[in-house]
């Protein structure tokens, strides 16, 4: 199954993007969610204007597909925002609350060495969160 990877970014107005790395494939909404329908509805769209028109498009539209999506830090942050508090993001990454803020809040990006706390900290959440006994 081929996997297309794609960027979710939140937009200065609140709304999301999302986009295809490798394609040209995109799409907006109101919501992170919305914004994945939106782009798988393009390209369906553009599926089926291609074949009405007799255009090119790329193969992978006619088998099963698996969009793998990623947040950029500061979206991914912002999104969350509503859930993990500062302080518990400071707690779980050792990033101090303010540094955290600042990526959210300004055009300033995570070093790689501050990403990688990013990652690690969520993804060791995760891990937990999955762990629990019921």
């Amino acid at each position: 199954m081929k996997k297309i990877n794609a960027i979710i970014e939140r937009a200065g107005d609140g709304t999301f993007s999302v986009f295809c790395k490798d394609y040209f494939f995109s799409g907006m909404g109101e919501t992170a969610e919305k914004a994945k329908e939106d782009l798988v509805s393009q390209m369906n769209f553009f599926k089926e204007t291609a074949n009405e028109q007799g255009f090119k498009y790329p193969d992978f539209l006619d088998n099963e597909f698996e969009i793998v999506y990623e947040f950029d830090a500061k979206s991914l942050l912002e999104y969350y925002s509503g859930i993990l508090t500062l302080a518990g993001l400071e707690k779980i990454t050792g990033i101090h609350q303010k540094q955290l803020w600042t990526y959210m809040h300004t055009n300033t990006k995570p070093r790689e060495k501050q990403l990688r706390k990013i990652e690690y900290g969520l993804h060791k959440l995760g891990s937990e969160l999955c762990s629990i006994s019921m």
